[in-house]
């Protein structure tokens, strides 16, 4: 039986990534179904779903964090992806990047700017023009 955390969370990973948060649910189903759910109903479920901060901003706050940590570039890519899928604009994510250079260092916002970089010609190659 599904929880309301599930459900909520289901729905806003939806909102946010799209068939990519879906795929990376998917992926985690036959070796880790609990994380599958944990990711759900935790950051999806209770976090994103709180109010104050618009998906945006939380988008923008995670393409921050993971570009910042420097060692989650498939992360990275699904939220740049999940921040242009809520409002944010290309220009808008490589700013937060450059940002990142201060705090994070230039390998750590290189890293962030080639990940930027695919996702936009992933997006630019299926005809998507945010």
């Amino acid at each position: 039986m599904e929880s309301n955390r599930y459900a909520r969370g289901w729905e806003k990973l939806k909102e946010i990534d799209g068939h990519a948060g879906e795929r990376v649910i998917e992926s985690l189903k036959d070796t880790s179904p609990d994380l599958a759910r944990y990711t759900i109903e935790f950051p999806f479920g209770d976090v994103y779903s709180r109010g104050v901060l618009s998906l945006k901003e939380r988008e923008i706050a995670t393409v921050a964090a993971l570009t910042a940590l420097g060692n989650a570039q498939p992360q990275l890519k699904v939220h740049i992806h999940g921040a242009l899928n809520v409002g944010c604009t290309r220009q808008e994510i490589i700013e937060v990047i450059i940002q990142m250079a201060v705090y994070a260092g230039f390998p750590a916002a290189l890293n962030g700017t080639h990940a930027a970089k695919e996702v936009f010609a992933e997006r630019d190659k299926a005809g998507q023009s945010n």
